[in-house]
């Protein structure tokens, strides 16, 4: 009983396996036919990749950009005047004047210890006076010679002496008020005169020092006017012309404007530089001499095609953008750019005016990538 009841029991298993083989055989197998001869399904109903970031998008636009030749240069002073004593031998008694000092032409800046000089002066003041007392007596000798010319009590010979002993007396006072004047002369440059209108950039005077003649005392940048030398290519020299604009970018960020003075007529034959020289104004806080900056030389106005400077990517010492296409996928374009106007970037090669250009997170893309693009527009 028991082998004839699990015999049915496999019996009607093995039924139900063959009827649902027979299902799937009639009701599966021909749609998959049917699939298989309709072919791929189209690729609009084929899932859309997956963005892998969301991004904004630009056009280019064509700005009209001034034109700009930049160089680097020095700032100095535009005339530096070196200050020494005209006589030597003499003390330093006083400075009166220290490096960064404002003066005015003329203005006293040291003294010199002047008791030698008041001594000469004082004697040949006597001397004068001797030669004077001497011409007096002379002249009146001369007078009472001409008198008695006439009259024959003196001798020709006699006449011809009192009057040329008044003639060497006059002399004598002439030579006499010259070593005065002199010594006056002498007087007068114990103190050390600033020749012009300046400030003071160094200064080696120190009090009670011997100053020699010709020595060294001070130096003086004249009416505190600098000047920008700037190294110029010397391919690109000529366009750089007298009256110029000039525009000085400084350490701190801030600009000063400066205009064309000269222009070298040579050219340095290692460096291949030539040098313009630019006015730049007068000292100031940031503006000083010594100081090394870069410059831009105005030289007109040009279009140019620009982009945001974010949509610029710096890699291995080339500039490239990412495109985006019609497929909402982003192309690696390779690009030269120019100039730079805020935060715009020429584009001088490689990029259409019509093209879109994705303006951030272009450092987390790759050429080809899938991207979403938001709806804000720059």
């Amino acid at each position: 009983m028991r082998r004839a009841a699990r015999g049915a029991l496999n019996a009607l298993v093995l039924i139900v396996i063959l009827g649902v083989a027979g299902w799937w055989f009639h009701v599966r197998e021909p749609q998959e036919r049917d699939d298989t001869i309709a072919g791929p399904a189209p690729a609009s109903q084929a899932a859309a990749p997956r963005p892998v970031m969301t991004v904004t998008t630009a056009t280019p636009k064509v700005l009209d950009w001034k034109t700009r030749l930049e160089a680097d240069g020095s700032v100095a002073a535009w005339q530096e005047v070196s200050i020494s004593p005209e006589v030597g031998g003499f003390r330093i008694a006083e400075v009166l004047v220290n490096v960064g000092d404002r003066v005015r032409a003329g203005q006293p800046l040291a003294t010199l210890a002047p008791t030698s000089v008041a001594n000469d002066v004082a004697q040949q003041t006597a001397a004068l006076a001797e030669a004077r007392a001497a011409l007096a007596e002379a002249a009146a000798n001369a007078q009472r010679a001409r008198k008695l010319r006439d009259s024959g009590a003196l001798s020709a010979q006699q006449v011809t002496q009192y009057l040329t002993a008044e003639q060497t007396a006059q002399a004598r006072v002439g030579a006499a008020q010259a070593r005065l004047d002199a010594e006056k002369l002498r007087m007068s440059q114990t103190r050390v005169l600033a020749p012009d209108d300046g400030v003071i950039s160094q200064r080696s005077a120190m009090p009670g020092a011997m100053a020699a003649a010709g020595e060294e005392l001070f130096r003086l940048i004249r009416e505190a006017r600098l000047e920008w030398r700037a190294e110029v290519p010397g391919a690109r020299l000529h366009l750089v012309h007298r009256g110029q604009p000039v525009t000085l970018a400084l350490p701190d960020g801030s600009t000063v404007p400066g205009t064309v003075r000269i222009v070298a007529p040579t050219i340095d034959p290692r460096t291949r530089l030539g040098l313009a020289y630019v006015d730049i104004g007068e000292l100031g806080s940031a503006l000083r001499a010594g100081l090394y900056a870069r410059g831009s030389f105005e030289l007109g106005s040009s279009p140019a095609l620009t982009v945001p400077a974010a949509s610029v990517l710096l890699r291995d010492g080339f500039s490239y953008v990412f495109t985006l296409g019609e497929d909402s996928r982003v192309r690696l374009v390779k690009v030269k750019t120019g100039r730079r106007e805020g935060d715009r970037i020429e584009i001088t090669e490689g990029l259409a005016a019509e093209e879109t250009v994705v303006d951030s997170g272009v450092g987390f893309l790759v050429d080809g990538d899938p991207v979403a693009v938001s709806q804000s527009m720059k």
